[in-house]
């Protein structure tokens, strides 16, 4: 690293670089229409499971009906009977269950689930920073050859660095020598103090002669790395810890650096200020602003800095009032250093970085902000750009796709060197991740459902509504993970897992949503509806076992919601045994049914039963056919038709 790298890197020197949440509408009434009736198998489930009758498959679907909500406190409540039945679930109950803990702030529970998560998700990347070596390098290089660079004419045999483009021309931060008898060295670089020079630029972005910028905004120390409104009338600047010419220093003696603001009148650059959130005690540089002005990014060494430094951003409130400084987090900031920030027109943020996995020195890194906050996956913009040296002060005009950036990389001019480049083409691949929402038994195209994108993190990322043919699209990156949730009033929300390949084009994911509110009409099977295939008795015997009685509780349920509505009670055995017994048996079944319900508060003139025994199969296993066991069982079946519903 060159001697004065650390006029603009070290933050010890003088000059441093520095639940969507919309609740599914649940029917609460019965409804007939058409003489059809409508049944919803979320209160039906919820009813049963509060007179104690215990189902994985209910307590599953009641959890995630209040998880998707954002209803934590009911979804901790269903998976905490979940858990209380067993434990081998798919690992992502146990991250639902957690993360429901959490928020209702049981938290010493919801990291004893946590660490089950971990251990069953091994190979689960949510909690990984890093990729292996292979993974990285693989991404750089297909991050390269997008770049077409050349040197500038602008270069000094001294640093140069730390370019924007202001009125058509590049202002940048230079140390060169201007002739000056007053002109002052620093002593740790052997340079001279720096200062903001500006070049015309044609409209292929190539500068021309340079100039000092503006000398009302230099002071006897260093200026450097400014950003100006797109108005003109304000910029934002790094400078010593020197205002109205006072110098300021830290408890060592240092003095630091940190950011000012000047306002433009009467064409010369005044009112002077150090923003609120600076300190003597650690040093803020390097600011540059979100497309809509409202967010000041920068680097600093403030208390709550991960590495050596970190960026940083602050909402811009008023005229001279800002919030409070807001670390950028892990995903960005690592344990070293990240620093020079740039923002570019589509809300992209590049900031140089030793802590990423990088080529060496700092290399230049790029993420998309997402709409909440939140940044996509970090990239290495390539080798065309990033070499071993430093590579820092990216920017660039996304119009055209000319930009600059600094480097201190060998065969340049001067200690650092400000270079062109013309973007070829954008970085990384693109996927689109689209698909249809159908019903799951019909098929049926479910237009204007509500589809949310989710990273493997479960973070919101976007959502959006299927068009008027049940089609959703989302733009996502290769080779990642994501979860998919499709909700619809009437059905239960569905959430599915989908990854990503590294390589552009399109990934189709069709979402098939099962109704929890199905139109039933005479004729139809309750237990098909139910989901009841068979109702078990012991052998030989027709009492009502207790995992019947579940499976009954839901027709009870129904029978109940629904005063008019009649059915048919019908029992099936299989061929085996003899036609007689086998009669016999389904007849005794079938009453037994009946009488279940009867104690239960159905009125007698509601019910009939009858026992069909082995007359009615519904596949080959007929005497003397040999069948496997799965297919006896297909035989072996209650069937509760409707016979009436008003």
């Amino acid at each position: 690293m060159k001697k004065n790298i650390l006029l603009y890197i070290m933050f010890l020197s003088i000059i441093s670089i520095s639940a969507y949440s919309q609740k599914a509408k649940l029917n609460t009434a019965e409804t007939q229409y058409n003489n059809f009736a409508y049944i919803n198998s979320i209160e039906t489930f919820e009813r049963i499971a509060g007179k104690g009758y215990k189902s994985a498959e209910i307590f599953q679907k009641l959890g995630n009906a209040y998880y998707f909500n954002g209803e934590f406190q009911s979804a901790a409540k269903w998976y905490t009977e979940l858990f209380a039945l067993g434990s081998d679930y798919d690992k992502e109950y146990y991250y639902r269950y957690a993360q429901s803990l959490k928020t209702i702030g049981e938290n010493k529970k919801a990291d004893e689930y946590l660490e089950k998560f971990s251990a069953i998700a091994k190979d689960d990347n949510r909690a990984k920073f890093f990729r292996n070596e292979e993974d990285y390098l693989k991404r750089i290089k297909a991050n390269s050859g997008r770049y077409d660079i050349s040197k500038t004419t602008i270069n000094s045999k001294y640093s140069d660095y730390g370019s924007t483009v202001y009125n058509n021309k590049l202002v940048f931060t230079s140390a060169r020598d201007t002739g000056s008898l007053g002109q002052r060295i620093h002593t740790w670089t052997d340079q001279y103090f720096t200062s903001l020079y500006s070049s015309d630029l044609d409209e292929n972005f190539n500068p021309s002669k340079v100039e000092r910028f503006d000398n009302h905004l230099k002071s006897k120390f260093n200026e450097s790395t400014p950003v100006f409104t797109k108005d003109s009338s304000t910029v934002y600047f790094t400078r010593n810890n020197y205002l109205d010419g006072k110098r300021g220093q830290n408890g060592s003696g240092i003095t630091l650096i940190k950011i000012y603001k000047a306002v433009l009148k009467n064409n010369e650059w005044t009112d002077i200020k150090e923003l609120p959130f600076n300190s003597n005690e650690y040093s803020t540089a390097h600011p540059t602003l979100s497309p809509d002005e409202k967010t000041l990014y920068f680097a600093s060494d403030m208390p709550g800095t991960l590495g050596q430094s970190d960026l940083f951003k602050v909402a811009i409130i008023g005229k001279d009032s800002y919030g409070k400084p807001v670390n950028l987090g892990p995903l960005v900031n690592t344990p070293g250093r990240e620093t020079f920030p740039f923002i570019s027109q589509d809300n992209e943020i590049y900031f140089a970085s030793d802590g990423h996995p990088g080529m060496g020195g700092l290399d230049i890194f790029m993420s998309k902000i997402n709409a909440d906050g939140s940044f996509k996956r970090i990239e290495n913009i390539g080798s065309d750009i990033n070499s071993p040296f430093d590579d820092f002060a990216y920017w660039i005009d996304l119009d055209t796709r000319y930009g600059f950036f600094s480097s201190n990389k060998v065969n340049g001019l001067g200690f650092d060197d400000i270079y062109k480049f013309k973007e070829l083409r954008r970085i990384g691949c693109e996927q689109a991740l689209s698909g249809l929402i159908t019903d799951a038994a019909t098929l049926e195209l479910l237009p204007n459902a509500k589809v949310s994108l989710y990273n493997n993190e479960h973070n919101l990322i976007e959502s959006t509504t299927a068009d008027d043919k049940a089609l959703y699209t989302f733009n996502v990156e290769c080779d990642n993970n994501y979860y998919v949730r499709a909700e619809k009033e009437n059905y239960f929300t569905k959430e599915v897992s989908v990854s990503i390949p590294d390589e552009n084009g399109s990934t189709d994911l069709l979402i098939a949503l099962e109704t929890s509110v199905k139109k039933v009409k005479v004729g139809d099977d309750l237990a098909k509806f139910l989901e009841i295939p068979i109702i078990y008795f012991d052998l030989d015997k027709s009492n009502i076992r207790p995992d019947a009685a579940l499976e009954l509780s839901k027709v009870l349920d129904v029978l109940q919601q629904s005063p008019k509505m009649k059915i048919d009670i019908r029992s099936h055995t299989d061929s085996r045994a003899s036609s007689k017994y086998n009669e016999s048996l389904s007849e005794r079944r079938a009453k037994s049914t009946m009488k279940w319900l009867i104690d239960n508060g159905i009125s007698a003139d509601r019910l009939t039963s009858k026992g069909y025994g082995e007359s009615r199969l519904i596949n080959k296993c007929a005497d003397g056919v040999e069948c496997t066991e799965a297919e006896h069982q297909l035989n072996r079946r209650s069937e509760f038709i409707i016979m009436s519903l008003n």
